[in-house]
């Protein structure tokens, strides 16, 4: 029935895309090979660069997505530069080099490949090299950012450390110089326990030639870069990852590629997006899945806590909507990022989070909303505090006021204040740390005085 759907759905597009799919013996889809004609008209345009990414399905098959890449690459849309999508018999070379080779026959301009893209735990790379021997193959920066940062949560380090890493991580990704690079390395080195420091990979950063194919982005382009991937890979495994049925999962993610295929009529006029669209028409789309989720959030959160409450909460809500949010699930704590806001989730009942607007008011904030949005779970009573729930307070000042508490507002100050400044003491020269170490070493002795010994 899913096959059946597929066909169906196909059948609706204008130009008929390729597809090739074979079923094994227990009606179950055992390969499919997909490519538009849309999509094969923007490999023929960027052929130099190919990202290779893999999403896991529930069900043990694996679906590879090869996106374009590289300079000349202006789509902006989620999904906009994939150019194929395939599901091998087998993760073996013989299934690969089959996956590959049905691509070729597809595109005759895979001879114009310069480099391949492509995740640097994927093992079978030998297969890569014999298929498209004229190409250079690299650990994608994507890739390995993402390594490193699942490492991190796995290690469950303390909190200090992890944000200094984190944190380091996502500059040096953004501002992939050498000398940027060597300093995450020598953090990693002080700061990962030696029996885990061989489970990282840390050579990566030292190997110029993968960030060569990276480096020609500004700061600017860096961000834009791997936020666009991120929602990319987030719709895969929204629509692949998380469906048991392979057939079902194609279906919903090749739907949802016909309704929001914001680039192609500007591609198609051989246009930038600059030109065809405004920022606003680009911005990538909520998957119908995640805006059902986000419309039972809503309401819970106006079913279970008072109006004024849940006024706040609606707020926080509206962000993650607009945000890209990644999650790295613990033992027992979820970490939580909106864009460049990182704090620390504790699910349990009553939730709980480390930023500003949970620590004053003991509201579900973006980030437990980002959570449960990612869970496609809604909101409960017990994950609220008692005040806050229906039928008790009935005002706003109620809420803004009886939290607020002046020691509180002071600690969490000083601790921003405090990651600031280290921030400005790591990410600097040596000589311009001692200049500014030996400058707050004075102010804290001259404060507090030499007297007492002020750990910096």
């Amino acid at each position: 029935m899913a096959l059946t759907m597929l066909n169906e759905l196909l059948a609706e597009d204008p130009s008929p895309p390729v597809l090739l799919y074979q079923v094994s013996k227990t009606a179950k889809l055992d390969t499919l090979n997909y490519q538009s004609r849309f999509m094969q008209s923007v490999f023929a345009h960027f052929p130099e660069i190919l990202f290779i990414h893999r999403t896991y399905n529930p069900m043990g098959k694996v679906l590879y997505t090869f996106l374009v890449d590289g300079p000349r690459v202006q789509l902006e849309a989620p999904l906009a530069r994939a150019v194929y999508f395939a599901i091998p018999a087998k993760e073996d070379a013989e299934g690969l080099a089959q996956m590959f080779q049905v691509f070729k026959k597809c595109n005759p301009a895979w001879e114009r490949i310069c480099t391949i893209l492509a995740d640097p735990c994927f093992l079978p790379m030998p297969t890569l090299a014999m298929e498209f021997p004229a190409a250079e193959v690299l650990p994608s920066a994507f890739h390995i950012c993402k390594f490193l940062q699942g490492k991190f949560y796995q290690l469950s380090l303390e909190q200090p450390v992890e944000q200094v890493l984190l944190t380091s991580l996502r500059s040096t990704m953004c501002s992939a110089t050498a000398s940027n690079l060597r300093k995450l390395y020598a953090l990693l080195i002080n700061y990962i326990p030696p029996d885990q420091l061989p489970k990282l990979h840390s050579y990566w950063l030292l190997n110029d030639r993968i960030w060569l194919a990276h480096r020609w982005r500004s700061r600017a382009e860096s961000s834009r870069y791997f936020q666009g991937l991120e929602v990319t890979t987030r719709i895969l495994s929204q629509f692949f990852g998380t469906t048991p049925s392979v057939e079902q999962g194609m279906t919903s993610l090749l739907r949802y590629m016909q309704q929001n295929s914001g680039d192609e009529a500007g591609f198609s006029l051989g246009l930038s997006p600059q030109d065809s669209c405004s920022a606003s028409d680009i911005s990538p789309q909520i998957p119908k899945v995640e805006q059902l989720v986000e419309a039972c959030i809503q309401h819970s959160l106006s079913t279970i806590c008072t109006a004024p409450a849940a006024q706040l909460c609606l707020g926080e809500l509206a962000v993650v909507q607009k945000s890209v949010h990644l999650i790295g699930s613990g033992s027992e704590k979820v970490n939580i990022q909106i864009l460049e806001d990182t704090h620390r989730v504790q699910p349990q009942p009553p939730a709980s989070c480390s930023c500003y607007f949970n620590q004053a008011f003991r509201l579900p904030c973006r980030h437990i909303l980002a959570m449960l949005s990612a869970r496609c779970q809604v909101l409960q009573p017990n994950m609220l505090p008692p005040q806050w729930t229906a039928g008790r307070a009935a005002k706003l000042n109620d809420i803004l006021g009886s939290k607020w508490s002046e020691t509180l507002d002071k600690h969490l100050a000083v601790a921003l204040l405090t990651e600031e400044v280290g921030q400005l003491l790591q990410h600097c020269s040596q000589e311009e740390f001692q200049r500014r170490y030996s400058t707050l070493r004075e102010l804290a002795d001259s404060w507090i005085g030499p007297y007492e010994q002020v750990q910096l």
